[in-house]
């Protein structure tokens, strides 16, 4: 199964057929909605919309554990996501799609944005977050999108997400820091998916949709909710129908490190875990304790 996870403006796709829901309960409590299920192109698809249908949830409230355990314990093992995003570039312009292989953490919640703990010690790698097999199967897939729509739409691959945890967004001097920084873009939600992904062996690649230009810019006017509506809009369709052509391009199976990030990541032994938290991470640790 591929995962999808819809962020504002994404609430449902487009295309799917055989749709079902399926609820989750898991140990850290509920997903933000049920994970409609159904086929795209004859290929298996679960989507999450971050935010529940309905734009309910606000970024720092979104239970990003449970939300990729869900999909752990379906079977998924690609997920891609979809976020509006601030650009932090003169030429990542509004409308414009990066897809990013680098974040920066400005969260304050890092105890939430990991499955260990608790009598449990695992350190992942997380140098390159991003899946670059993702990356490769989506960059013809959004340029093919593109053309087909007419839109003057530029693809970016690479660059750097800093997350921020809002719900408000920057000032003006955090904005111009970023960009001092070399950041790209802004937003509020990837990076403890990709984190989380990586820990639970999930391929993981965000699609950012540029909204705005955050506040930093001196002839744009700082990012309202009217203006990154009025570009989400704009983009659904596209995003949709790049949607329908992953799904149907990405290998059924995947075969990419990111599938092994927890080989020699683990540092408890077995017998030291506590039981109940052993059996609550089992779809996560099994194959390796046995």
């Amino acid at each position: 199964m591929i995962g999808f996870i819809g962020g504002s403006g994404i609430y449902d796709l487009e295309g799917l057929e055989s749709v079902g829901e399926k609820r989750v309960s898991t140990p850290f409590g509920d997903p933000s909605d049920a994970i409609i299920t159904g086929t795209i192109g004859g290929r298996e698809v679960g989507f999450l919309p971050r935010h529940a249908r309905g734009h309910r949830i606000l970024p720092s409230e979104i239970n990003h554990r449970a939300n990729i355990y869900a999909f752990k314990s379906l079977g998924v093992e690609q997920i891609v996501s979809i976020s509006a995003v601030g650009s932090l570039r003169e030429d990542m312009r509004p409308r414009d799609i990066v897809l990013p292989d680098q974040y920066f953490d400005r969260t304050k919640k890092s105890a939430e944005h990991t499955f260990f703990g608790h009598g449990i010690v695992a350190h992942v790698s997380f140098a390159d977050p991003g899946c670059p097999c993702l990356r490769d199967v989506m960059k013809p897939v959004i340029e093919g999108a593109v053309e087909a729509a007419d839109r003057d739409v530029r693809l970016f691959v690479g660059g750097t997400y800093v997350n921020m945890e809002g719900p408000a967004f920057s000032t003006r001097a955090e904005s111009n820091a970023y960009r001092q920084l070399g950041f790209d873009i802004i937003g509020m939600t990837s990076m403890p998916e990709a984190k989380l992904c990586r820990e639970a062996e999930i391929c993981y690649q965000a699609m950012a949709m540029v909204t705005d230009y955050d506040c930093w810019h001196e002839t744009e006017e700082a990012v309202t909710v009217s203006t990154v509506l009025e570009h989400l809009r704009a983009n659904t369709s596209l995003a949709q129908s790049i949607v329908a052509g992953f799904a149907a391009a990405v290998p059924e199976k995947a075969d990419c490190a990111c599938q092994r990030s927890l080989d020699g990541a683990l540092f408890t032994d077995p017998e030291a875990m506590p039981e109940e938290r052993k059996q609550a991470l089992m779809p996560i640790i099994g194959r390796y304790i046995g």
